[in-house]
C-alpha cells in the first residue's frame, strides 16, 4: 500500500521538471506548458472532492483496483499522445484519479488494530510523500536517457501492476455508510461543522504543507542562481527530503503512544527551525541540506500526528475526513506555492525564507490554542462542586 500510495501520487508530479522538453516537442509557449501543471492540480483537487469520499461508500477493494487501472490508461496516453491537447486532457485525468493515494491511507487506518494505526499510516504516508520527492529525479533521469514518452510509458507499466496487485492481495472491505452520492458529499461538510478537531488539525496541516511548498517552488531558483547548479544535481536535491520522510514514520509510534498533541508541537518547532538553516543554504549546501532533512521531517511528522488524531474521531467516515483534511491540506500547499514565487519576486532568497517561516508560526499559534485550553477546561471540571457529573471537554 505505501508503494502504492508512492506510485499513484508521482503521477501527478512527473510534469514538473519535463515542461521545457513539451514546450520544444510541441511548439507551444511555457506559459501554455505550465496551464497544464495547474489544470492537473485542479484535477488533484476535484479527485480529493469527489472520488475519495467514495472509500466510504463504494467497496474499496474494486474502488482501488478501477482507479488505479484508468491512472495506469491516462499515464499510457501521454506517453502516446499525439498533440499537446491529448497530452493536456490525459494529464487532467491522471490528476484526477491519482488520488487513489487518499483512499489507501484510511484503508490503512481501518485496517489496523487501534494501537497499531499511527504506525500503519505512517508507513502508508512515507511511501506517499517519497512518491512525491522521488518523482522529479525520476522523471529526469528517465528523460535524458530515453526521452519524455518513456517516463509516463514505464510509469503506467507500473500503475498497471498495482492495480493488479490491489486485486489479487486487498482484502474486500464492505461500504461503511449508506445513502445518496450527494448526501455523502454533503456529510463531508457536516463532519467540518461537527468535529472541532477536524477543523484545528486542517488548518495546522494546511499551513504546515503550505511552508513545505514554499521551499519546494522557490529551491531550484536559488541552487540555480547562487550555485549555479544544473536540473540534474538541483533534481537529486528530491531525494535528501526522502530521508526526513522515512525519519519522520517513528511519528506513528508517538502517536500510537498517545503522543500526538505533544509531538504535533514538537515537529512544528522542528520545521520552524529548519528555515534558518534553509536561509544559510544559500552560501552552505551542508547547511541546505540538513535543513532539508529537518523541514521534511517536520512537515511530514506534523502530518502524521495530524492523521493520527482524525482517524480516531469516526471509524464509519475516515474517507470523508480524509476529503476533509486534504482539501486544507492542499490548499495551503497552493497558497504557499504562490507566497513563495511572491517573496523571490520581491526579496530574493530572504523574503522566500519569510514567507516560509510565517505559516509555521501561524500554525504553532493554532496548535497552542488547542493544547492550552484544554487543561483549563478541566480544571473548570475539577472546581465545579455541585455534586453534578462533569461534563466531558472536548480534546484534541
Amino acid at each position: 500500500m505505501a508503494v502504492g500510495s508512492g506510485l499513484s501520487v508521482a503521477s501527478n508530479y512527473y510534469v514538473q521538471p519535463l515542461l521545457d522538453l513539451f514546450v520544444r516537442s510541441f511548439g507551444v509557449s511555457p506559459a501554455h506548458a505550465g496551464l497544464m501543471v495547474t489544470l492537473s492540480q485542479v484535477s488533484y483537487l476535484a479527485g480529493l472532492v469527489f472520488l475519495v469520499p467514495l472509500g466510504d461508500w463504494l467497496e474499496r477493494r474494486r474502488l482501488l483496483t478501477l482507479t488505479s487501472a484508468i491512472t495506469a490508461c491516462g499515464l499510457a496516453g501521454m506517453g502516446l499522445a499525439p498533440g499537446f491537447a491529448w497530452l493536456t486532457a490525459f494529464a487532467a485525468l491522471v490528476g484526477l484519479t491519482s488520488v487513489t493515494a487518499q483512499i489507501i491511507v484510511p484503508l490503512a487506518a481501518h485496517l489496523s488494530e487501534p494501537d497499531r494505526r499511527g504506525r500503519s499510516v505512517s508507513t502508508v504516508m512515507s511511501g506517499l510523500l517519497i512518491g512525491i520527492l522521488a518523482a522529479r529525479t525520476f522523471a529526469g533521469l528517465i528523460a535524458e536517457f530515453a526521452g519524455w514518452r518513456a517516463v509516463y510509458l514505464i510509469a503506467a507499466v507500473l500503475m498497471a501492476l498495482f492495480s493488479i496487485a490491489c486485486r489479487r492481495w486487498l482484502p474486500r472491505i464492505e461500504p461503511t455508510s449508506s445513502g445518496s452520492y450527494w448526501g455523502l458529499l454533503g456529510s463531508v461538510i457536516q463532519l467540518f461543522r461537527q468535529e472541532a478537531v477536524l477543523r484545528r488539525r486542517g488548518l495546522v496541516g494546511a499551513l504546515s504543507f503550505c511552508s513545505f511548498s514554499v521551499f519546494w517552488t522557490s529551491m531550484a531558483f536559488m541552487l540555480a542562481q547562487r550555485h549555479g547548479f544544473g536540473e540534474g544535481v538541483i533534481g537529486l536535491f528530491g531525494l535528501i527530503g526522502v530521508v526526513g520522510a522515512l525519519c519522520a514514520r517513528f511519528a506513528g509510534r508517538l502517536a500510537d503512544a498517545g503522543w500526538a498533541r505533544v509531538s504535533t508541537g514538537a515537529f512544528l518547532l522542528l520545521l520552524l527551525g529548519s528555515w534558518s538553516l534553509l536561509y544559510l543554504g544559500q552560501t552552505s549546501v551542508p547547511a541546505l541540506v540538513v535543513g532539508v532533512v529537518l523541514l521534511d521531517l517536520g512537515a511530514q511528522g506534523t502530518h502524521i500526528s495530524n492523521q493520527s488524531e482524525i482517524y480516531r474521531l469516526d471509524a464509519k467516515a475516515r474517507s470523508r475526513l480524509t476529503t476533509g483534511y486534504m482539501s486544507s491540506y492542499f490548499l495551503g500547499g497552493a497558497v504557499g506555492s504562490a507566497l513563495s514565487v511572491a517573496g523571490w519576486g520581491a526579496s530574493g532568497w530572504l523574503g522566500v525564507c519569510v514567507a516560509g517561516v510565517l505559516p509555521v508560526v501561524a500554525a504553532l499559534l493554532v496548535w497552542a490554542a488547542g493544547e492550552f485550553r484544554w487543561p483549563l477546561g478541566r480544571m473548570r471540571q475539577l472546581g465545579a462542586d455541585d455534586g453534578a457529573p462533569p461534563v466531558p471537554v472536548a480534546r484534541d
